[in-house]
């Protein structure tokens, strides 16, 4: 996905001024959480809701570099509703005050890595979006500052690209600042971004920001659920990324207008197992409900060379479950042995080469419990 030549998306992004409220989940979700964001709901007493002061906040730093992990998004059945954030791979950005650029702007001053072809122009870019929503957000307009972006992520892998990006980029300006952003106004920036990157979804802005699973339970008004897997778990992603673009506007392209109720009645238990499972703590179960969906996959799973027959591989080599990250082209395998994960990886990886004749990269990482996060500082 070139961000150059992203689309300007018409649904209505959140106002700075929306209210942000946690709630406590029912008993028999007790291992989840919820945040409701509305804007028009009155300001929360909760006092893990922040709300945005009218004051403008100095910076307490001179500069900031922050880490965003990749995330896995749809996770089969849960197309645009379920998402999770993947240990040891992402986005960094490096921010800091610049007495060379405007008040109150933005500026990018270098891209590298995987996204060296990217647009410098902030408004073209999704870290630049985000960073100048979050600007935005906290009114700052006494000093301007200058954004170096570190691509981790190539491009259009389905990997959550252009979230990981915004989500590194919102969490450095708000560390800037001293941090007085809650993550829930910070899921609002990233999507900002993605609506007008990738789509208006949250489903990898949000765990990219957040860490862990988290299920949008709805999107008017943004309610976001973050499920909690125990941690006594060994659960391990095998990323499969073939060298094959797969463009996240030509992917939605194929999705079907309209569906059975046979399969949205398959669909949405499938979903509703893979929650359980996560909660469960059942890797077993959670495979299964990943592999299910009727509605989405079958139409992607032809564009993307040797992906059917990959899944099988997986199958076949011991995965719990196995299907499409995100839009494509990297497809996402779960066991719970990280040595049975390479060994399932590279049968993944010769089922791309034998039956789709691309060439494919494996990696076996974790679960991301923390999500964006600061990682380095110079004080003033």
């Amino acid at each position: 996905m070139a961000i150059s030549s992203c689309e300007m998306c018409l649904n209505p992004v959140f106002s700075p001024n929306s209210s942000a409220r946690l709630i406590e989940s029912p008993s028999h979700f007790r291992s989840s959480w919820r945040i409701s964001v509305s804007a028009s709901a009155q300001p929360s007493s909760n006092p893990k809701s922040v709300a945005i002061s009218s004051v403008e906040p100095k910076p307490v730093f001179n500069s900031v570099k922050s880490f965003a992990p990749a995330t896995v998004a749809n996770l089969g059945p849960g197309f645009d509703f379920l998402g999770c954030a993947v240990d040891g791979i992402g986005d960094y950005v490096s921010l800091r005050v610049d007495p060379d650029v405007r008040p109150g702007e933005v500026s990018i001053s270098d891209i590298s890595g995987a996204g060296s072809k990217l647009s410098k122009n902030p408004l073209w870019n999704c870290a630049g979006i985000a960073a100048i929503a979050v600007m935005k957000m906290l009114k700052v307009r006494s000093v301007g500052v200058s954004l170096s972006l570190e691509k981790g992520l190539p491009l259009g892998s389905g990997l959550g690209s252009s979230a990981a990006s915004a989500a590194a980029a919102a969490v450095a300006v708000n560390e800037l600042f001293g941090g007085p952003l809650s993550p829930l106004d910070l899921v609002i920036a990233g999507l900002e971004s993605e609506a007008k990157v990738s789509g208006y979804h949250a489903d990898n802005i949000a765990p990219s920001i957040m860490g862990g699973f988290v299920l949008i339970r709805s999107y008017d008004p943004l309610e976001l659920m973050q499920l909690k897997l125990p941690q006594e778990n060994n659960l391990f992603f095998v990323l499969v990324n073939p060298e094959f673009e797969a463009p996240t506007k030509k992917m939605r392209a194929v999705l079907p207008k309209e569906i059975t109720m046979n399969h949205h009645i398959w669909n949405s238990s499938q979903a509703g197992a893979l929650v359980a499972s996560v909660l469960q703590g059942d890797l077993k179960g959670l495979g299964r409900a990943l592999s299910s969906d009727k509605i989405v996959e079958p139409k992607r799973a032809p564009l993307i060379p040797g992906m059917e027959a990959v899944k099988k591989a997986a199958i076949a080599a011991g995965a719990f479950g196995c299907t499409i990250s995100g839009a494509g082209p990297t497809a996402v395998a779960v066991t719970d042995d990280e040595e049975r994960g390479r060994e399932i990886g590279q049968r993944m990886v010769d089922a791309f080469m034998k039956e789709g004749n691309l060439k494919a990269l494996a990696m076996v990482k974790q679960l991301d419990q923390v999500g964006a996060r600061l990682v380095s500082s110079v004080p003033l």
